[in-house]
């Protein structure tokens, strides 16, 4: 048989589990964006140096290589044109108009108006002067975003008149190509919100995660995740509601087979919202701390589904036992001297520790999801016992900086 090609947008460290699936598998993949020391590269069978928010570039490239199937798991700039190539080139993936629904941020919230889902008020703008003419169309708080980025980037919680134009400015600046911003009522979450991947068959959402998002309210940016845990502490009949919201949402767009990324919170109104829905893993290694938890290997059956191949009924997750996974990052700039974890957590629970940096190396103040050090993985055996430790996560768990 021939073996198969799989194509790849980005390089980042969060692609090394999906290149290893994908070699248990049989294919030959590449890997492309336009930075060449990225660490996947080195594990992937062909780099090529592109854009991959040029669709056309890449579908050029598709096209030149015979790939089987195209991916963009947990980089979300790639994520539109994976969609792209794969319409132009018949491959498996979900329609190109659909995708641009999600990844738009105004797009998406439209939709949800259109069809009924709960959802905060928002607008779009194409410039700055725009939305602060507009400004008395909201009662702060409001969130400020860019329409088209991911990873936290460029979001802003904006109290004031006094810290419009700034926030309005960052999300200008993160905005990737569509040089748009989004400006919504502020959803104050009844609660953890929760941020987690889901797998869909045949537009049928039949794996539905919910988990509780933490955040670090002395980081640069709090609105960065910091750490999450599984099973979810939301009350069931949210989360009841919200699956059948989110497998209403996946038919109408006639999203196919695709793994996603979703976030949804319950508001201080008790109505549950779906605030992000993207088709691709996340990142923060989500998909394998479910593969711990629940057993279900999502990159594996994400990978199947872009090369073609076929995709057994799931089930929805069971978890066996109380898991949680750390972000490791730093407070401020500086060099990364040492990482501190509590002795009880190494002799009780630790699964992983994945660091990515070294004695003496320079480490950023935690401003968004690149900021990242590494991940810790651990298990508990009670909901007391994991509740503890998440509130007790800073004292536990240090990154020492000089």
């Amino acid at each position: 048989m021939k073996q198969k090609k799989l194509l790849l947008l980005g390089g980042l460290r969060y692609l090394l589990p999906v290149i290893e699936a994908a070699h248990k598998l049989g294919c030959f993949v590449i890997t492309c964006d336009y930075l060449p020391d990225n660490i996947a590269h080195k594990f992937s069978d062909k780099y090529i140096n592109a854009s991959i928010i040029e669709k056309e570039e890449i579908l050029k490239i598709a096209k030149e290589n015979k790939i089987d199937g195209i991916m963009s798991f947990a980089v979300d700039p790639g994520v539109l044109t994976a969609s792209y190539v794969a319409e132009k080139l018949g491959l498996p993936g979900c329609p190109y108009e659909s995708v641009q629904i999600l990844q738009n941020k105004v797009r998406f919230r439209q939709f949800l108006t259109d069809n009924g889902f709960n959802v905060p008020k928002a607008r779009g703008y194409s410039s700055t002067n725009e939305a602060l003419l507009d400004f008395t169309s909201f009662n702060f708080p409001v969130i400020v975003k860019p329409v088209d980025a991911a990873g936290s980037k460029g979001v802003t919680k904006v109290e004031s008149i006094e810290q419009l134009k700034p926030a309005l400015d960052e999300a200008m600046r993160f905005s990737l190509k569509a040089k748009e911003i989004i400006v919504e009522d502020y959803i104050e979450s009844k609660g953890l919100a929760s941020d987690t991947d889901s797998f869909s068959i045949n537009s049928d959402l039949q794996f539905v995660s919910f988990n509780n998002q933490f955040f670090d309210a002395k980081a640069k940016n709090p609105y960065t995740p910091a750490a999450y845990s599984w099973p979810a502490l939301m009350d069931q009949r949210h989360q009841k509601e919200l699956a059948s919201e989110l497998k209403r949402l996946v038919r109408l767009l006639k999203l196919g087979t695709s793994i996603y990324n979703i976030e949804v919170r319950v508001g201080k109104d008790d109505k549950p919202y779906i605030m992000e829905v993207s088709p691709r893993g996340g990142g923060n290694r989500l998909s394998e701390m479910l593969r711990h938890a629940s057993g279900t290997d999502l990159i594996s059956l994400a990978v199947r589904s872009a090369i073609g191949e076929p995709i057994e009924e799931l089930q929805m997750p069971v978890y066996n036992g109380y898991w949680a996974e750390i972000i490791l990052h730093a407070e401020k700039d500086g060099m990364f001297d040492s990482l501190f974890i509590d002795p009880y957590l190494k002799k009780n629970n630790i699964i992983e520790i994945d660091l990515w940096v070294t004695e003496g190396e320079k480490v950023n103040s935690f401003n968004s999801a690149t900021d990242a050090i590494g991940t810790l993985v651990l298990r508990f055996d009670s909901e007391e016992e994991i509740k503890q430790a998440m509130i007790k996560r800073d004292e536990l768990v240090k990154v020492i900086v000089k």
